[in-house]
């Protein structure tokens, strides 16, 4: 039997785990998918050593930057944003290697790329964690420049302060990467001035829980077109699974 898993900390309720398992059932594969919740990365080598079939692991908060150090090799997208999803364990002339990719930014790029156009040609991301990362190479590799935005001033970002109404005439795209308006916190939002936004603009949020954030509902009634992130968490783990096959 295959076995793969997820290794983050706290795990709480797992879409992977869910989603993998039923994946398999339904598919007849003969493979399981576990948590493996760590409290300190360095716990990794355990998991590693006391389940020696694994195949392939994903990886969330807070370690996709800090299992870097103990991986083999880095895919090059993962490289580019400094955070890694999937490991893909091979076999290697020394045992098994564990080489790091990053599932998030294919989830992301196929789900946003069919609502682009070519007035989409600036996007603002809000927020600096590191899923903002992958939507920044993401949207960078579709052609569309991005400036991050912070709430404090940081270098190589702007603050919210500092979106001007000719920002948001330049900037048609805006992703939101924050937990802002995410359940049970329906009634926030990042602070943007959605009074200046247009049916031109588009507006993402990596958020899906609800499945119409505060962010969304303030963009539609401006007319702008608006996607949560849900078909995004689904495609990253299409390419997770995609990833592990090759």
């Amino acid at each position: 039997m295959q076995k793969y898993g997820l290794i983050g900390y706290p795990l709480g309720h797992s879409f992977s785990k869910n989603y993998f398992n039923q994946k398999f059932e339904s598919e007849n594969i003969d493979a399981t998918y576990l948590n493996f919740e760590i409290p300190n990365i360095k716990d990794l080598k355990t998991v590693l050593k006391d389940n020696p079939e694994l195949n392939g692991l994903n990886v969330t908060i807070p370690y996709k930057e800090q299992v870097i150090p103990y991986l083999d090799d880095l895919d090059e997208d993962a490289r580019l944003i400094g955070a890694v999803n999937v490991i893909k364990f091979t076999k290697g002339i020394f045992g098994k290697k564990l080489k790091g990719y990053n599932s998030d930014i294919i989830g992301f790029k196929r789900s946003i790329e069919p609502l682009l156009n070519e007035t989409h040609r600036k996007a603002l991301i809000l927020g600096t964690g590191g899923a903002s990362k992958a939507v920044f190479q993401g949207l960078r590799q579709l052609g569309v420049g991005a400036t991050l935005v912070s709430r404090k001033p940081k270098e190589h970002c702007i603050t919210y302060e500092e979106i001007t109404p000719k920002t948001m005439q330049q900037y048609t795209v805006i992703v939101n990467t924050t937990p802002l308006g995410m359940y049970p916190n329906i009634n926030a939002c990042p602070d943007i001035p959605y009074d200046l936004l247009t049916p031109d603009h588009l507006l993402y949020d990596l958020l899906y829980n609800p499945d119409e954030t505060l962010f969304m509902k303030k963009g539609k009634e401006k007319g702008a077109v608006v996607k949560n992130g849900l078909e995004m968490l689904l495609l990253q783990a299409f390419a997770a699974w995609e990833i592990w096959q090759k």
